[in-house]
């Protein structure tokens, strides 16, 4: 990565990822560093980051052996740690600032860490498995430079990379949004499901619909769910969409308008920090970067003539059709599966197939194609034009006079207000509301290693500076937190707000009768 000086002297977050267990002897020590931003900062610089977490970490573990350390508090950085696998850590450090904007839950920050490890595990497997494959470690580290460094694209903003901040604080990553349908709707759904099956004929085969950019229907495990899902809002929602999608709520969207075949452009598309911190083929480890698979690079799906994605991922010309077809993990089954992605219009049906079922590789892929548009068109069409006709747009699950986040943890699910309507709270609100996430994420952690079997049962009111009030209920594994900038002055007024609002939405979830 080509930074000057300057730009590496300036930097107010550093993401670094190593192994415990490697570089253990003197004039070994760069060997456990497996991923390191920024990557032209000299390795003594580096070595002290890791050796100052690596210190931590040991520190930490004397007071607390079972609980591994997840954040320390400096009086100029936030160091986030997160123990993706034993002894793998990826530690995020973030300079603290007297701007308005730097204002963070950590919470929040350790997701972005587990998000991209699991992204990472879904295409390449675990990074302990690559390291026992190869002990060198040359192969994981050119893998996690390419996929770290375009995750963190989408985070930057000019030549600056944001991470998510109060502004953020009524969406929840590592979840999924659910499309409400009519009992008509899911029935149709479900018809689609099964005829999807049938074209694949294995019962090891799985598929997930979205519409627009909410789950319709999956038959994954709930954590190959959410991964499948955050994937398809981050990469092949832009397929479709000829802007950036509203319901891309995970972080901002970089979609960008395309022609149907027109897909010539993927094969020289370069993402933000490439055109702003140098060409990433000159390498940290100075080894090649062409042959690795880089699934999160921006601009590198689009939609065929028959409908179904093709990817450039792999680097080649998509356009002279010597693309691939990509394969991904499954964490519940530890299966490798073909990942094919059929769209029309706002309908997005995704299938993922066993390697061992296809024989023939891409030739056997096409058969598969072949299968799906000859029986399942018709109603995938079908689906589509009834989704839409009971689609209410963007707005949705606006409820007037509130601005909420409802997160079902058993499930992996949540529901927000619409973006548009977020953005009309206050400065003030929006940091009230992301310091009581802080609190509660505060008294959560202290439940789950006091009493893990305890379910923490948690309400929260706060009056911030401009008058709103700031509310949170936890129950049952069940949170909801809410914003009313126009509520009555008195604590009363705004309890029977929540209160009406989870008798009507949440079927009485959070009341306190």
């Amino acid at each position: 990565m080509g930074l000057s000086p300057a730009n590496t002297a300036t930097e107010t977050l550093k993401f670094c990822i190593f192994d415990l267990r490697r570089g253990q002897h003197e004039g070994e020590e760069l060997d456990k560093i497996l991923f390191f931003y920024p990557a032209d900062m000299p390795f003594s610089a580096q070595l002290s980051v890791i050796g100052l977490s690596e210190g931590l970490i040991t520190f930490t573990r004397i007071f607390s052996p079972e609980a591994a350390c997840e954040v320390i508090e400096a009086e100029m950085h936030s160091h986030v740690f997160y123990e993706a696998e034993p002894d793998i850590w990826m530690v995020l450090i973030v300079e603290k600032s007297k701007e308005t904007d730097a204002i963070w839950r950590i919470d929040a920050l350790r997701g972005i860490l587990k998000e991209v490890h699991s992204l990472f595990m879904m295409f390449h497997g675990s990074i302990r498995a690559l390291l026992d494959k190869e002990p060198s470690g040359g192969i994981v580290r050119k893998h996690l430079y390419s996929f770290v460094m375009d995750y963190l694209d989408d985070f930057l903003i000019g030549k600056k990379i944001q991470l998510p901040n109060f502004r953020n604080t009524l969406k929840e990553r590592g979840t999924v949004q659910m499309l409400t349908v009519s009992r008509e709707a899911a029935m149709e759904v479900q018809s689609l499901v099964r005829l999807l099956e049938s074209c694949l004929g294995s019962a090891s085969c799985h598929s997930l619909i979205l519409f627009q950019d909410l789950l319709v229907s999956t038959t994954l495990s709930p954590d190959d769910t959410v991964n499948l899902y955050t994937y398809a809002l981050l990469r092949l929602s832009p397929a479709f969409s000829s802007g950036s999608s509203t319901w891309s709520y995970l972080r901002k969207g970089k979609a960008t308008s395309h022609t149907t075949g027109a897909v010539s452009m993927l094969a020289n598309a370069g993402s933000g920090l490439d055109q702003s911190h140098g060409s990433r083929d000159s390498h940290p480890t100075g080894d090649s970067n062409h042959d690795i698979t880089r699934p999160l690079q921006p601009n590198k799906w689009a939609r065929g003539k028959d409908g179904f994605l093709v990817t450039d991922i792999r680097g080649s010309y998509v356009n002279n059709m010597v693309h691939t077809t990509p394969a991904i993990w499954l964490q519940q089954t530890e299966e490798k599966m073909y990942i094919l992605a059929y769209q029309h219009k706002s309908l997005t049906v995704i299938l993922l197939i066993p390697l061992m079922f296809i024989m023939d590789g891409e030739q056997g892929i096409s058969m598969v194609k072949q299968q799906v548009l000859e029986n399942a068109s018709a109603k995938i069409f079908k689906v589509e034009e009834k989704l839409s006709k009971g689609w209410a747009g963007e707005n949705a699950y606006h409820v007037s006079g509130y601005r909420y986040l409802l997160v079902d943890g058993d499930r992996s699910t949540s529901r927000a207000s619409p973006p548009g309507k977020v953005t009309t709270l206050t400065k003030e609100s929006l940091v009230a509301a992301s310091r009581l996430r802080e609190e509660v994420d505060l008294e959560k952690g202290r439940t789950k290693w006091d009493n893990p079997d305890l379910e923490k049962e948690l309400e929260i009111c706060i009056r911030a500076k401009n008058n709103a009030w700031v509310i949170a209920r936890v129950t049952r594994g069940k949170e909801l937190y809410m914003v009313l900038e126009k509520a009555n002055e008195t604590l009363l007024y705004a309890s029977d707000a929540v209160e009406k609002f989870s008798n009507k939405y949440c079927n009485g979830a959070f009341s306190l009768e």
